[in-house]
């Protein structure tokens, strides 16, 4: 894949240079990442005036799921969390499942894990206020 003559930053053209080197899988979940990593800084704040649930929506887990679609589904159910809080143990597993190979399954079931803790360390907080 070349890019036509343009004034491309070391960084970008070893990105276009390691991606033009993926098979078709790798190339899929290496985009899958970039968005998700966009995303992450998407943040929607609330007013303060606004009023937060501090319930999980319940959305169920389809059988066969990406690692990103299932941060997404998670994110959604726990929309109460402040995503940069979780942002170093969900990239750290997103890695180990992109970079290392480790099964999209296994690290679902530690971001439902990562999430649910989280989730109750939120709602101690809650009780302390």
């Amino acid at each position: 894949m070349l890019l036509p003559r343009q004034k491309l930053s070391e960084e970008a053209r070893k990105l276009v240079k390691l991606y033009s080197g993926m098979n078709e899988q790798d190339k899929l979940s290496l985009l899958a990442f970039a968005e998700f990593l966009v995303q992450r800084g998407g943040d929607v704040t609330t007013s303060a005036d606004a009023v937060v649930s501090i319930e999980p929506v319940s959305i169920p887990r389809p059988e066969s799921e990406s690692v990103v679609a299932a941060i997404k589904r998670l994110s959604a159910s726990y929309h109460m969390l402040e995503k940069s809080e979780l942002l170093t143990e969900t990239s750290s597993l997103m890695t180990a499942h992109i970079m290392q190979g480790r099964e999209a399954k296994d690290v679902i079931d530690e971001l439902e894990v990562l999430f649910s803790r989280y989730h109750k360390a939120f709602l101690s907080k809650q009780e302390e206020t």
